[in-house]
């Protein structure tokens, strides 16, 4: 036998815990996504989510990937709070108009993280106009948005894990973001 020591094991058990879907996931879930993407194959999606620093930092990078463009849009929020992310949307949609910004931003598929935990927040804006639609990945599936994941893979080659990000500012985040959005593609034929 190949696997000598095998035979010794018992079968693991495996104890999976069925973890809860939060209140403001419900109707938001993946699958849900799915079936929005069907029926509005015409949409371009857009990945959102947060990168930290070490412990110690309290500034965190927003990170908007667009699929279609493998595009990405950097923010640097003063924490991880919900009211930074929200911050962020009201300015975009300040300076693009809410029209503009429910073309370029017609829906987005984030994680389960407590910055995006209001989500009727987000995807209303000025004057109770639905300005995008956010669903929400499952819980550990970073796979359902890969492109973002890869890209922050570029971030961290830059800024790796445990280093801070409160010296930083937004003109150093621009610099890096067009660094990465320059970087050429495979999937975009060397471009």
């Amino acid at each position: 036998m190949d696997l000598a020591r095998k035979v010794k094991y018992k079968p693991r058990k495996v104890k999976r815990q069925e973890l809860k879907v939060p209140s403001w996931c419900e109707g938001r879930t993946y699958a849900d996504f799915l079936v929005f993407l069907a029926e509005n194959p015409d949409l371009n999606a857009v990945e959102m989510d947060t990168v930290i620093g070490c412990q110690s930092s309290k500034k965190v990078l927003l990170t908007l990937y667009f699929r279609h463009l493998k595009c990405m849009l950097i923010f640097l929020l003063p924490d991880k709070k919900q009211s930074s992310v929200l911050s962020v949307f009201e300015d975009l949609e300040k300076l693009l108009g809410t029209e503009t910004f429910t073309s370029v931003f017609p829906v987005i598929l984030t994680d389960r993280g407590t910055e995006f935990g209001d989500p009727d927040a987000l995807e209303t804006g000025n004057g109770s106009i639905r300005r995008t639609n956010i669903y929400f990945c499952d819980p550990l599936a970073s796979f359902q948005k890969a492109g973002i994941e890869k890209n922050h893979e570029y971030i961290r080659y830059v800024l790796p894990k445990g280093s801070t990000f409160d010296n930083l500012s937004q003109a150093d985040i621009t610099l890096l973001t067009n660094h990465i959005n320059s970087t050429p593609r495979a999937s975009l034929n060397g471009c």
